[in-house]
């Protein structure tokens, strides 16, 4: 890899992504690298608050306090570290009030690009979502890098007005830059939200809006680290976006089922076996709630989740594959095996 021992940067160091990121990025073991074995790296994460950053600190990784929405706090990070690659992982997702996702995920990601390009840093590696492209047509459709912009909601748009921003940097030769979409992902470090949903599945209230056949694709944090590092090492990769998720798309139905049965199968813990199960109008009511509640400025997570779950946002990985290398190691069933795993050393299940 022609980055080995070189400096990494990374935003968003303590959320979910970011801090399996940092561990894959300053640990050399067979749990931290996917596919090759990369030597550890010089890492400096940036946290919201020193508690969050306590648990990131080793011999390997820095870890300093800041928000983007300051640009001395972006100047601070890169700091010293031409040539070095900048992965931002940071950003807001379900926020308090829909201004936050333009202050955080656009103006945020503004000074951060400045700060990058004034400090002479290399790449900027960006993590963004499959939100900009919405959901698919129908049942049938496959999102690929020449998908057009139809951003959903608020978060959609945040995020598709960060990506024009992060192209517009690198066609004035400010910086070089990938854009990697993931979709829903998941793996360990998994955040409330996403130990909550096992919880529903265990319960007997794992939701299935319209039948459960629209289909998801979904990227195992692994895979997903693996993309970010193959678009940081690749010189084609400059200047492009790739979708990153696991091999294949997965039905909602198979979703629940496989959660189901590894939480009861494997982990013994007893399930209800039931469905939450509504009609596909249900969550297009939602949608038109949540679209009228983002207009006036505020934001319900519960409400937003719901209005996506009939509907298929599933992706080509083609591109990834055929010009990075990419090869996802990691499908649905080990990815939540190792998921639930987590959650159970961490005491967070059964709750």
């Amino acid at each position: 890899m022609q980055n080995e021992g070189s400096l990494a940067l990374v935003t968003g160091a303590a959320g979910w992504l970011g801090r399996r990121l940092v561990h894959t990025l300053a640990v050399r073991s067979e749990d931290a690298v996917i596919g090759e074995l990369w030597a550890p790296r010089r890492v400096v994460g940036m946290v919201l608050s020193e508690q969050e950053g306590a648990a990131l600190r080793s011999s390997n990784v820095a870890v300093i306090e800041g928000d983007l929405t300051r640009p001395a706090d972006c100047a601070r990070l890169c700091e010293g570290a031409k040539g070095a690659t900048l992965f931002h992982t940071a950003g807001v997702i379900h926020p308090r009030r829909a201004r936050d996702f333009f202050q955080v995920n656009v103006v945020g990601t503004r000074n951060l690009l400045q700060a990058a390009a004034a400090a002479g840093v290399r790449r900027v590696v960006v993590t963004s979502s499959n939100s900009p492209c919405g959901t698919n047509r129908g049942p049938d459709d496959v999102f690929d890098e020449s998908s057009p912009y139809h951003p959903y909601m608020g978060y959609g748009r945040s995020k598709m007005e960060m990506e024009l921003l992060v192209k517009e940097f690198h066609s004035r030769g400010a910086l070089e830059t990938v854009i990697v979409r993931p979709p829903w992902f998941y793996g360990p470090f998994q955040p409330p939200r996403q130990t909550r949903f096992f919880k529903m599945v265990r319960d007997g209230k794992g939701p299935i809006v319209g039948g459960g056949k629209n289909r998801r694709s979904m990227a195992y944090i692994d895979n997903l680290c693996q993309g970010l590092l193959l678009a940081e090492d690749r010189e084609i990769a400059n200047g492009q976006t790739y979708w990153i998720a696991d091999e294949r798309a997965y039905t909602m139905n198979e979703v629940i089922d496989t959660v189901e049965r590894l939480l009861e199968g494997e982990f013994g813990m007893p399930c209800a076996h039931k469905r939450l199960r509504l009609p596909g109008w249900t969550a297009e009511v939602a949608m038109v709630g949540d679209g009228a509640l983002q207009g006036l400025g505020l934001y319900q997570q519960e409400l937003h989740v719901f209005s996506e779950m009939n509907k298929t946002i599933a992706c080509s990985i083609d591109k990834a594959r055929r010009e990075l290398g990419y090869r996802p190691a990691v499908a649905l069933e080990e990815g939540m095996r190792r998921s639930i795993a987590w959650c159970m050393a961490e005491g967070l299940l059964p709750g």
